[in-house]
This record gives C-alpha cells, sequence and structure tokens, in this order.
C-alpha cells in the first residue's frame, strides 16, 4: 500500500497500479507425470494453479488442455473440462461445504456432471472411491467439523476422485497437517497415481516432500519460472543462484558446519518490480546486464531450462 502513495500537486494520492502475480510462465505437463512448482509465498503458486484450473481467466497467454485451447470458453464450454480437471485445495476445511454430510459432499460432483446415473450406480462409486482413500464408511453421515486436518483432506481427495479425473492440481494439500498425516496423504496421492494413472500439478514449498513425490520440478520468484528440471537434476545440479539459495536451506543430518546461501535484502514487492532480472537484488552473480535485462528461458542440457544471465555467460 505504501508503495501506491505519492505526493503530487501538494496532494497525498493513491495510484493504482497492477500487479503481475503470473508473468510469462511457460510450461508443459506430461501425462502420468508429477510436476512440483515450488517457491517461496507470495511467489505465484497458487495464483498458477487456480489458473491453470480455469478458475482465474489470464489476462494474456493461452492454457491447452491435450490441444485445445481453454482459457476463452464461457462456463458452460468448461463443462467437459470440468470432469477432467479436478483440484484438492490447501485448507480442506473451507473448501468443503459444514452444512453438507461426507456422503453428500462426495455424491454432489457425481450427480452434477453424471445426471443419468442410478442411485445404484452413484452409491457403487461412493463405496469404491472411499474404499482408495480410506474413508471409512461409517463417516458418510457426519459433518466436516468432525474430522480431524487429515481426515477433511482425504475427503477432500474422494470428492476429486470421485468424476474420474485424468488431472489433479494439488494446492499445498499437506501444509496444514502434521508430519505423519503428511506421509499418509502422499503416500495415498501416489497410490491413487498408480491405480488411475493421474497427471499431478503439485504446489509446496516443502522441499522433501518434493524430491519425493515429483517427476519434473519448476521453480517460481516473483510470479516468474527461474528453472525447471526433472527432479534428480534440481537436486542434484541446481543452476540458478535462487535454487541453489533453497536447496542449501533443507537441513542435513550429519553435516559439519553449514553452505547455507545466505540472501541479502528483502523479496521486492510485486506492485513495483525490479527491473531486469527479478532476482538480481538478492543474488551474488549479479551484474550490470541482471539489473538492465530480463533473462531469457535456455536449455543448457537436455530437458534443464533456466533463465539466468550468469548461467548462460558461464559465470556459474
Amino acid at each position: 500500500m505504501l508503495d501506491q502513495i505519492k505526493f503530487s500537486g501538494g496532494k497525498i494520492r493513491r495510484e493504482q497500479t497492477l500487479v503481475k502475480a503470473v508473468n510469462d510462465v511457460t510450461f508443459d505437463i506430461f501425462p502420468g507425470e508429477t510436476l512440483s512448482v515450488v517457491g517461496e509465498s507470495g511467489c505465484g503458486k497458487s495464483t498458477l494453479a487456480r489458473t491453470v484450473m480455469g478458475l482465474y481467466a489470464p489476462t494474456s497467454g493461452e492454457l491447452r488442455y491435450r490441444g485445445e485451447r481453454y482459457d476463452s470458453l464461457t462456463a458452460r464450454q468448461m463443462m467437459p473440462y470440468r470432469a477432467k480437471m479436478q483440484m484438492v485445495f490447501q485448507a480442506p476445511y473451507a473448501s468443503l461445504n459444514p452444512r453438507m454430510t461426507v456422503k453428500q459432499i462426495l455424491e454432489e460432483p457425481l450427480r452434477f456432471h453424471f445426471p443419468t446415473l442410478s442411485d445404484a450406480e452413484v452409491r457403487d462409486k461412493l463405496e469404491e472411491v472411499m474404499g482408495l482413500v480410506g474413508v471409512r464408511p461409517g463417516w458418510a453421515g457426519n459433518y466436516p467439523h468432525e474430522f480431524s486436518g487429515g481426515q477433511r483432506q482425504r475427503i477432500s481427495i474422494a470428492r476429486a476422485l470421485m468424476v474420474d479425473p485424468e488431472f489433479i492440481v494439488a494446492d499445498e494439500p499437506i501444509s496444514a497437517l502434521d508430519v505423519s498425516i503428511q506421509a499418509q496423504i502422499l503416500n495415498l496421492l501416489m497410490d491413487a497415481q498408480d491405480k488411475r494413472g493421474l497427471t499431478y500439478m503439485f504446489i509446496s514449498h516443502d522441499l522433501s516432500v518434493v524430491e519425493h513425490i515429483s517427476t519434473r520440478v519448476a521453480v517460481m520468484y516473483l510470479g516468474t519460472l527461474c528453472e525447471l528440471t526433472e527432479a534428480d537434476k534440481l537436486f542434484n545440479d541446481p543452476l540458478h543462484p535462487y535454487t541453489q539459495a533453497l536447496l542449501s536451506a533443507i537441513p542435513k543430518l550429519g553435516q559439519k558446519g553449514s553452505d547455507h546461501v545466505k540472501l541479502s535484502s528483502d523479496v521486492p514487492t510485486p506492485i513495483n518490480l525490479p527491473t531486469g532480472c527479478v532476482f538480481h537484488g538478492r543474488c551474488r552473480h549479479a551484474n550490470e546486464r541482471c539489473r538492465r535485462e530480463i533473462p531469457k528461458r535456455i536449455e543448457p542440457s537436455a530437458g534443464h531450462f533456466v533463465a539466468c544471465h550468469a548461467v548462460e555467460e558461464g559465470r556459474i
């Protein structure tokens, strides 16, 4: 807010500014894989997830599902895609209707998308999905407030699976859970992927979880895509200075001393982004070109993409 306040003509005015939460982010997600998107809070992960799902309309660019563009469709035209793409939200209690029982919550998407199904078919599907995710039959008549966070997240995952989707966006689905429950939910997601051939876009800031579940990883900073590659490559050979700083912050058992990369300054405000590379103010490898010119994405090795002048010039 302070960045919007200006003194002009003897008066204090508030300028209307435009925040680019996600800026020039381009990637593909391949069938059967898990693409994880990581970055610190405020980097645009959730905005990206909701844009991919069609909940937010992009101001520019394109969204395509199996080659078909869907970002400019009407609500009615989007209906076939809604059944194919589902989302698991970060806060399970906020995303579940408190006035509906578990049975009603799980039946609703099925009856909405497939109104011709009989009661017996709906019941069979309900039992199948509940058994898959560990939702007990006795829970069917209970309300969301009667469950723990882990149990509510299981219900959220079950709701997403009810319509047999091909693609699921999981927006930090375990961040509000304790460690033991996190492991259960992760294993549940991976088992469902194996059994149903699901494709995931997994949003998280927990790098240990990302390393465990991911096929590929995309690293975001201030709405831009810094690095994109296979999970093994990213954790063994990170190229972007921001990725290196993130990975250096992971605690390691038995490590003597500290190789933690300390970043200078604070995260800039997205209202007034810096010129050139958005990371240059905190980067130890920045030079005049970094401060002046926005880096383009390059591919130093097969399937490893990075947007960094220092990498391009061979300085790191």
